[in-house]
């Protein structure tokens, strides 16, 4: 694993069901898998200062943050036993309600892949340099604060 370059997580626009679903049905044909964990980021319509957020629009240092992706996956192989990881992150905007971060992980145990999962989205929100910025309804703006 540690030769393997950085791959491109990142996915113009909103995630969309089929794509999630596809990348399901691929690993059907890999018998050594036992489980499999997903989670999706959703775009949330919060209310802030009475302004109701429509859409988000992601950005990102894209070389940076795909070797930050490259790090966070390399370090959960080693911590955790996993057949299979990817990560898809949204890029540009997002409307509320909409799919922006997709994290799937498999291994042949099913107590690993609860481990893992939460271990790389906690990883993801804490050290990759994407940003959000909230589109408001009302056409006005902010940058996002992970919390």
């Amino acid at each position: 694993m540690k030769d393997k370059k950085p791959k491109n997580v990142f996915h113009q626009g909103a995630i969309s069901s089929e794509f999630i679903g596809k990348s399901i049905y691929k690993h059907q044909t890999k018998t050594s898998i036992g489980a499999h964990n997903i989670f999706l980021g959703q775009v949330r319509a919060d209310v802030i200062e009475n302004k109701t957020v429509a859409a988000i629009t992601y950005t990102a240092y894209e070389d940076m943050a795909n070797q930050k992706f490259h790090e966070i996956r390399e370090a959960a192989f080693e911590k955790f036993e996993l057949i299979c990881m990817h990560i898809y992150h949204s890029l540009g905007t997002v409307k509320a309600g909409e799919i922006c971060l997709f994290v799937f992980v498999s291994s042949p145990r099913r107590k690993v892949v609860f481990k893992a999962l939460e271990y790389i989205v906690e990883e993801i929100k804490a050290h990759a340099p994407v940003f959000g910025k909230e589109i408001f309804e009302d056409d006005s703006h902010q940058w996002k604060i992970n919390t």
